[in-house]
């Protein structure tokens, strides 16, 4: 992973990114230096190793993230455990085909990459179950609410949901404090920027509050 980082910070690339969400607060166009995406946009190194520990520790079997980028939340998936299947999906193509290059590159055929918009991508789910479930994209309210409630249909008892940036905008918060009240999900976790919520119906309804 830290070679994969390194690599990045020192490509001196530039791509047009096409951004669906709720924009950028530090780029100010849309063509952006690959080594400038990575340090300012790009999972920080302490949450990279996070996210390896968390799913080196879940062992998920099918993994959905919300939100490629240029890979880095989805090289710590592929690291810690081989032999998970991922599906990322990622709106722009020039972001796309960047993080299937550097796929490519690291040799990791776990990785199933779809180009399509969030949306298009929901409508054409079928009923496949997910154990762990990564959103990072599109810092909109409504929008994550419906990301959240059509993925619930994927979820399974032991399924392990995160969103990243639950602090980003007023509206972030909102949904997530929507997202902890639902029914289905029976235990929450506030890391004050990532939230995860687990649907264990064994266990009674709780919310923690960790820094990490």
């Amino acid at each position: 992973m830290k070679k994969f980082r390194k690599k990045l910070s020192k490509s001196k690339n530039t791509i047009e990114v096409s951004d669906f969400g709720a924009g950028s607060r530090v780029f100010k166009d849309n063509e952006r230096k690959i080594s400038a995406i990575a340090k300012n946009a790009g999972m920080r190194p302490k949450r990279q190793k996070l996210l390896f520990r968390l799913v080196r520790y879940l062992e998920p079997k099918n993994v959905l993230e919300m939100g490629t980028s240029l890979g880095l939340a989805t090289v710590a998936i592929a690291k810690a455990t081989p032999n998970t299947i991922i599906t990322t999906v990622e709106g722009c193509p020039e972001t796309a085909k960047q993080a299937r290059e550097n796929f490519e590159t690291m040799l990791l055929t776990n990785i199933y990459l779809q180009n399509m918009g969030f949306e298009s991508f929901l409508d054409v789910l079928s009923n496949e179950k997910f154990d762990l479930v990564f959103v990072d994209g599109n810092h909109n309210k409504q929008s994550t609410l419906h990301y959240f409630e059509t993925l619930l249909t994927s979820a399974t008892n032991s399924s392990v949901f995160i969103f990243d940036d639950i602090y980003w905008s007023e509206q972030m918060t909102e949904a997530w404090k929507e997202i902890i009240s639902n029914p289905a999900v029976t235990v929450s976790i506030d890391t004050f920027q990532w939230g995860l919520v687990f649907f264990r119906k064994e266990q009674r309804k709780q919310h923690f509050t960790i820094r990490l």
